[in-house]
């Protein structure tokens, strides 16, 4: 650790005090917050502010640093002086969970392709230590997010300051060392002349397509207040160029020559070609060389579904059409994606023995996945120059009749889905054929975890880039309600709508605090079934039963949570933030409600009653989750027995 010995320079209070030519005197708080406000970002000719807000919450660690800069920012911006600009407003959002705000920051910088990205101040302590999770979501999803901790004492004066976790092996370890490992840059300031390059780094990690994810700038609470003389320039507007960079000639080739072998190719599109806008270029692929494309959780709509060469979801989630012809291919052309655990469907869902990967990436790293031959380079530019490389080629006619049946095939098996059922509740396939149906083009609807990506990756039609916003990477209980206020934020003219789980709403409810008070207008479609649809599934389909998945008292006599339904009333809950609920308990009356919450001018709440149990839509996909080897339940016996056939088709691809 290096520490800053000096005490903070005597100074008029009010900053008039007379700096050094070429300088402005500021505290390192103002200087961060009057420097965000001057960065921009430009593609394609497009130029935007940068970090065009900060969401917070105050506390001892950061209300007289960052929260007094953003107060002086709002009432009283620094006018031009010492030939820098006048300072840019930065706008202040008022979170209410340190969790949730990150979570919005992720879905803001999502909807704008990352192209922006806000970024999120907190107290010392668990106030930061919240973040991390937030952080963590952001980085393994590859989305830009400033995180900005406050820390400990750099003097030392105070030591352990309140809040501070004592490590009895180095003085320089706080909590925030915790962010290490989920962000892609992470820097402390000890000293106020650090920030100069911790600023210039962090802003090219934000906008680097390849690198980006979260940004951690750990604030010492001392720090914040301490006055620096800086230069001038530093408050100049700068432009973060994003790049488009063009695929190696050799690596080009060596991509053609395994593409045009190929006589049962797909291509599987990631989210990497939603954020680099290469929907027109991937449709012009298609078209020319007529190869079936399947999409991830995060590439849905990067073809739209009215496409006839549109399959659908691959995976441990993907429809039965899509898991056929990955099974079948040849060649597997990745754009822009990762290959995650149900994208590959656990290394099960690629079965032909000769099967090779062209991977078309903005990162090497994921380029480099299953022994592919390498593309590195963004998604539009590498589609484009595929498409004229392969001029005057196609692949088998045939494949593409047999792709265009299968999907056929799978929309008349699944149809039933969409339809009431022999039972009193609906499941939850039928509000979700509804919602699709009724929900516009360029409306946003947002999900993240349990049952229901299952149920939308398989059976969502998206007919735009930007209509499916689903947290897959990281699977995050909690991410949907905030993610909507981000998302409404970055696209106010379209309805946006989370589709929330009632363990998930339990998780995280907060922000529908922050909804309210700054006026966005989103819709929120609560499923309420009494337990964890999901994970009751899962454990029943691995011989443990539904232990422990549903929402239900003690019972006296079995000592098992097996009682009667918990009597937590949602609908009253979300009254009480002064929002207005509908509650329906079948699949036309949830049409009639959200008829009403599209005409409202505020945001609104849909309760629906679903079924615990589904029915869910049927699906070839496989999930690796290790079942126990040796059981006295032979419950768990059975799921053993199974699950080692299972494992058979998995293997590395080579």
């Amino acid at each position: 650790m290096s520490e800053n010995p000096s005490a903070p320079a005597a100074a008029p209070a009010d900053g008039t005090s007379s700096a050094p030519a070429g300088t402005i005197r500021l505290t390192v708080a103002q200087a961060l917050v009057r420097f965000l406000a001057a960065q921009h970002s430009e593609r394609d000719g497009v130029r935007q502010r940068l970090i065009p807000g900060t969401f917070g919450i105050f506390g001892h660690g950061n209300v007289a640093g960052v929260g007094q800069a953003l107060l002086q920012n709002a009432v009283d911006p620094a006018p031009a002086e010492a030939g820098a600009p006048a300072e840019a407003q930065m706008p202040y959002y008022q979170a209410r969970n340190e969790q949730n705000m990150v979570h919005t920051a992720v879905a803001y910088a999502r909807t704008k392709n990352r192209l922006q990205a806000m970024a999120c101040t907190a107290s010392i302590g668990p106030g930061s230590t919240n973040m991390v999770t937030g952080a963590a979501l952001a980085t393994i999803d590859r989305i830009p997010v400033l995180i900005l901790p406050s820390d400990v004492f750099a003097n030392r004066a105070v030591d352990p300051v309140l809040q501070q976790l004592e490590d009895e092996r180095a003085m320089d370890v706080t909590v925030n060392d915790a962010f290490r490992p989920v962000s892609r840059y992470f820097d402390r300031i000890w000293r106020p002349e650090q920030l100069i390059p911790s600023l210039l780094a962090a802003m090219r990690v934000l906008t680097d397509p390849a690198e980006t994810g979260a940004v951690t700038i750990c604030l010492p609470q001392d720090v914040q207040a301490e006055a620096h003389d800086w230069p001038v320039e530093l408050f100049a507007e700068r432009t973060w160029h994003v790049g488009r960079p063009v695929p190696e000639p050799a690596a080009l080739d060596r991509a053609l020559e395994v593409i045009r072998g190929a006589q049962r190719p797909v291509v599987i599109a990631g989210g990497g070609a939603i954020y680099s806008e290469a929907s027109e270029a991937l449709a012009a692929f298609t078209d020319a060389t007529g190869i079936p494309v399947l999409d991830t959780q995060a590439g849905k709509g990067a073809l739209s579904a009215d496409h006839p060469l549109c399959i659908g979801g691959i995976g441990a989630t993907g429809n039965d059409a899509a898991n056929t012809l990955a099974a079948e291919a040849d060649v597997v052309i990745g754009v822009g994606t990762r290959y995650t655990d149900f994208t590959t469907a656990s290394h099960t869902a690629f079965r032909n023995p000769d099967v090779r990967f062209v991977n078309l990436n903005v990162k090497a790293f994921d380029a480099a996945k299953h022994a592919a031959t390498m593309l590195v380079a963004d998604a539009r530019e590498g589609l484009a120059a595929l498409q004229a490389g392969l001029s005057g080629w196609q692949a088998p006619a045939a494949h593409g009749e047999r792709a265009r049946q299968l999907r056929a095939d799978w929309e008349q098996l699944v149809e039933p889905c969409f339809q009431p059922h022999d039972q009193e509740l609906p499941a939850q396939p039928e509000i979700f054929g509804a919602l699709n149906e009724l929900m516009g083009d360029t409306d946003i609807v947002i999900n993240a975890a349990g049952s229901m990506p299952g149920d939308l990756q398989a059976l969502w039609k998206a007919r735009s880039p930007q209509q499916y916003h689903l947290e897959y990477g990281y699977s995050c209980m909690g991410y949907e309600l905030p993610a909507s206020l981000g998302a409404k934020m970055a696209a106010p003219e379209s309805e946006v709508v989370a589709i929330i789980g009632d363990g998930t709403f339990q998780m995280a409810p907060q922000e529908i605090a922050t909804i309210v008070a700054e006026r966005f207008k989103v819709i929120l479609v609560i499923l309420q079934n009494h337990g964890w649809s999901s994970i009751g599934s899962l454990s029943e389909s691995h011989g443990s039963q539904r232990f422990g998945t549903k929402y239900r008292m003690r019972d006296e006599s079995s000592g098992m949570l097996d009682g009667d339904k918990l009597p937590f009333d949602i609908p009253a809950n979300i009254r009480s933030y002064g929002l207005e609920v509908q509650e329906v308990s079948d699949t036309e009356s949830f049409r009639e409600a959200y008829r009403r919450a599209e005409q409202s001018e505020e945001a609104t709440a849909i309760v629906v009653n679903t079924s615990l149990y589904g029915p869910n839509p049927p699906g070839i996909g496989w999930w690796d989750v290790p079942v126990s080897a040796v059981s006295r339940l032979e419950s768990t016996q059975q799921a053993r027995t199974q699950y080692e056939q299972d494992l058979v088709p998995q293997r590395h691809y080579l």
